[in-house]
Formats: structure tokens, sequence, C-alpha cells
């Protein structure tokens, strides 16, 4: 199993839930190789003196959440030079329309209004560089990255006809619950750092995350129920059913006859 998270911000529940804690409940099935992916986070411009506080920062966070390194490779992905070498041999063998069609690119290229990188165009190949230099099973990762493996798979795939069978070619291992944590202010958006209060921080104080809980949006009714009609409901229950341990029928019946406030203030509770 290998996967990776980006130094490129502070960690936050939705990089907890979506895949730390995954990993740490997974760790003693597998061979386990988990990076702070440092290379990704440049084809974007960062700080080096806060990228170097938050490698770090990303390295204790991982042992934190429960990882041990005595059965676990935990590693930052610019140390091991081979990732950036493999990465070159796919820019090479990875048709051009293949990283154009890539929804990530398209999105964050957007986003700086046509001053993108070639390396956030290369990213892709990056990452399947990443996987396949492991002869990696499984990657277990959020759905919005189910496009980044299947291209990965291609990848595999071409390189082998051309060149034999070199690599292996991996699975996308993707929870049914909770492979994307959303904003708590816009249940149709990703939890991301951009948007500090529908975002709760790994390492935002107890009352800080207390207030950012209760302020979450709902909605105007009043039974409790997972529903992808009511997204921002739909994002406090699953949050609080990965937390504690409960399957969905045991959330609803445990708030069957509470309101909101009442949600919130337990979610609030369990997540700090």
């Amino acid at each position: 199993m290998f996967s990776g998270i980006q130094p490129s911000g502070d960690l936050h529940l939705g990089n907890y839930l979506g895949a730390i804690k995954n990993w740490v409940d997974a760790q003693h099935d597998n061979d386990n190789i988990f990076c702070i992916v440092d290379l990704h986070a440049i084809t974007l411009p960062q700080p080096p003196a806060e990228l170097h506080r938050r490698i770090r920062d990303q390295a204790k966070i991982y042992v934190a959440s429960g990882l041990d390194p005595k059965t676990t490779a935990i590693f930052v992905q610019s140390h091991v030079k081979e990732h950036a070498e493999l990465a070159w041999l796919f820019n090479c063998v990875t048709p051009l329309g293949w990283a154009n069609r890539m929804t990530q690119f398209k999105e964050k290229s957007a986003e700086v209004k046509g001053q993108s990188s070639v390396g956030l165009l290369a990213y892709p190949m990056l990452m399947a560089a990443d996987i396949l230099l492991y002869q990696t099973d499984g990657v277990p990762v959020g759905d919005d990255q189910r496009q980044h493996i299947e291209l990965t798979r291609d990848i595999a795939q071409t390189f082998n006809h051309h060149y034999g069978e070199v690599f292996k070619v991996p699975e996308a291992w993707i929870r049914k619950e909770g492979a994307r944590i959303m904003s708590l202010q816009d249940g149709a958006k990703k939890m991301s750092k951009s948007d500090p209060p529908g975002c709760v921080f790994l390492l935002d104080e107890p009352e800080v995350i207390a207030t950012k809980v209760k302020r979450a949006v709902t909605d105007s009714g009043r039974d409790v129920r997972f529903d992808v009609e009511r997204p921002g409901l739909l994002n406090l229950l699953t949050i609080y059913q990965l937390l504690s341990g409960s399957t969905r029928d045991q959330v609803e019946g445990h708030f069957e006859w509470q309101g909101y406030g009442a949600i919130k203030r337990e979610l609030a509770e369990l997540v700090v």
C-alpha cells in the first residue's frame, strides 16, 4: 500500500478521515509506504521556510496519529531521487492529451489564470512514478483522485506494452464512506485549507474546533438521516459516524429525537 499527502498546507480533518485514519487502521494488513510528497507541493509556489516546517510537522502528525515507524515506511519524497527520475521517463511515454484532460489540472490552472507551471501539468506522471516505483498493489485515495489512479494504470500498461512487464498495475482503494469530507460551510465543496471557516485543522485549539462545528451549515429540515439531498447534514453525520465507529443506522437512531443543536454539540466533543 502506497499513499502520500502534500505538505502544502496544515493538515485538516478531511486529510485525517479520508486518508491517515485509514492508513492507521490498515497498517498491519499490508506492507506500507506513506510519503510526504514535497515534490508535488512545489508544483505551486511555496515559501521555502514554511514548506520546511510543514514537512516536519506532517511527519510528526503521521506518527502522532498512530502510524508505527517500526512497521511502516515514512519518508520525504524528494529524499528518494528515483521518484523524479521515473517521472521523467513517464513524461516521455505519456501523450499530452492524457495530461490535459486531468480535471485537477484544469481546476488548479484556472485558479492561476494561465500562469500554471509545467510541473503542474506533469503532476500525474510524478504521482504515477510514486506508486509504480514500489510495485504497489493498492492506493488508498479519496474519490477525487480516482482519475489519477486510472491514468497511473494507463501509464503502467503502456510502458509494459512497449518494454515488457516492468510494473505492477495497481488498484485504487476508495472507501465507500468518508472518502471525501466536505466543508462545514458548504456541503457541496470538499474541505479545504483555503476555506478556514469550513475547515477543521488537526492542530486547531479545542475551542476553535467547537466553534467551527457549531457554526456548520445544515438545512431547514427536522428529521435526522443520511441524505445526499441534504449535503450539510450528511457531512456532519458522516464525520460523526467515522469518528464514533458507529453504523449509519446507529447514528440515525441515536439522534432520532434530537435537533441539529444536539448533533453539533456531540460532534464538536467527538472531533476535539
